[in-house]
């Protein structure tokens, strides 16, 4: 079916008023909800084949933020559809003021290849509950997934209003010819600019959720032992392949020594370092990343790990000690299961280096010290990120998630999704039984003195 069909045939849809309905967006999330269910085990194989991702960090990682968003805005639409009344002021006496939600149109979603169900999905879960239409458009990398969401959507919705575009560079620039009312990108920096050039011809509003290299902080009051639990298992889930994992640790030298050695252990206790991928650890995407991050060892940074097998596209966790802010793999974000050490002495000189960089998707911060962990909330910026824990905060659907500056723009989950695909329509409603002279001429000073009691 070509683009401009299926994008003419949603025009005419959503035009129809039927999504404005919100019975009609329960009884479709509650089907979605269903039809993701009843294919589980489709979506768990084709996962598998593509990263070797086993059912158990699928759900966790995937399927389970399905289903709560899903869960959660079935619960909530009613509520969050309704007009809001606001006061209106003593000039537009006697009236009402009252914000109306509405939806935007057409919608265009394009997912990532890192979580290709949670960043495809849950956007367009998010759409079709404030009353859009969907076209999705996910990764190529992960193909099996990419055929499976095609299969199970195109299968089960008619095209007019939940639809799975395939195919790669060429299919993406097709769709980017085209006027959308919403363009929502989860991917890389580069890639977003081309996006963001490519909506500013229609004048599309448009949100993306990029990365950037998020920092953690580990003070030296920290439980160590706990601190490094929390960050290998947040760090080398997806292999690494997380836009908000921990991209590199600033530590307190005074315990660089100890809390290396608690990174070690904490890896020999949670994977198996020299073999192949297996129920809890990932292969990378394909032999391209694999190369890229390969080139990023500096093998004579090695504290632990760098086992590399390209045949299998296998890194094993890996972390580096005397790296510096000059280095390669500081350049830009990591995206793999390498993880960068640098020691500090001096706090406020670690948050300077921090903030000549691009404003970070993520940040962690690892301490008891409440005035130390305040310090680096008030002078950092970044998207979102969480205190003496990592990545979790994704998990909180009234925690709006997105970034700032070059990592992102715009944000999403739960409710701030919800306004996301969303426009707020301003009303003033007045009777006609009374009009106030005032605004009317001819003017006169004494109404000069009443208009600017009244708007002041």
């Amino acid at each position: 079916m070509e683009i401009r069909d299926i994008l003419k045939q949603q025009q005419d849809f959503f035009n129809s008023n039927k999504t404005k309905d919100v019975s009609f967006r329960i009884t479709q999330l509650k089907k979605f909800k269903s039809i993701l269910k009843e294919n589980e085990s489709l979506l768990y194989k084709a996962i598998y084949e593509d990263f070797g991702k086993s059912e158990f960090e699928t759900y966790v990682s995937e399927l389970s933020l399905l289903y709560h968003e899903i869960n959660n805005f079935i619960k909530n639409i009613k509520k969050w559809s309704k007009r809001k009344k606001v006061s209106t002021g003593l000039v537009n006496f006697p009236a009402r003021s009252y914000i109306i939600p509405e939806p935007l149109g057409v919608t265009l979603v394009i997912g990532a290849w890192n979580y290709p169900y949670q960043l495809s999905l849950v956007p367009a879960i998010t759409s079709i509950a404030a009353g859009n239409t969907v076209i999705v458009k996910p990764s190529e990398l992960p193909a099996k997934t990419s055929e499976v969401m095609a299969k199970i959507i195109n299968e089960n919705f008619p095209s007019n209003f939940f639809y799975v575009v395939e195919g790669g560079a060429k299919e993406t620039t097709e769709l980017l010819e085209h006027r959308f009312d919403k363009i929502f990108f989860t991917g890389s920096i580069p890639v977003g600019r081309i996006i963001y050039q490519a909506a500013a011809k229609h004048l599309t509003p448009v949100t993306l959720e990029l990365g950037g290299k998020s920092p953690t902080f580990v003070l030296a009051d920290t439980d160590i032992k706990m601190t490094a639990k929390r960050i290998v298992w947040a760090k080398f889930l997806n292999a690494g392949q997380t836009c908000i994992a921990p991209d590199y640790i600033l530590v307190d030298q005074s315990i660089e020594e100890k809390f290396l050695t608690a990174l070690k252990t904490e890896i020999e206790a949670s994977y198996k370092i020299k073999e192949d991928i297996g129920e809890n650890y990932l292969r990378i995407i394909n032999t391209s990343n694999f190369d890229r991050l390969s080139k990023l060892i500096d093998h004579d940074n090695v504290y632990f790990g760098a086992y590399l097998n390209r045949d299998k596209i296998f890194i094993s966790p890996t972390i580096l000690q005397n790296v510096s802010f000059e280095d390669e793999i500081m350049k830009d974000e990591i995206f793999g299961p390498i993880l960068p050490v640098i020691a500090f002495n001096n706090l406020d000189e670690a948050i300077k280096r921090v903030k000549e960089r691009p404003k970070p998707l993520s940040c962690y911060i690892y301490s008891k010290n409440r005035k130390k962990i305040d310090k680096l909330l008030n002078e950092l910026s970044f998207g979102g990120g969480a205190i003496n824990d990592s990545v979790m905060h994704l998990s909180n659907s009234k925690l709006p998630f997105g970034g700032v500056g070059l990592s992102g723009i715009g944000n999403y989950h739960g409710k701030a999704g919800f306004d996301t695909f969303s426009h707020y329509k301003s009303i003033l409603d007045k009777p006609f039984w009374f009009e106030a002279n005032l605004k009317y001429a001819p003017y006169s000073k004494k109404k000069l003195t009443l208009i600017k009691w009244l708007l002041e």
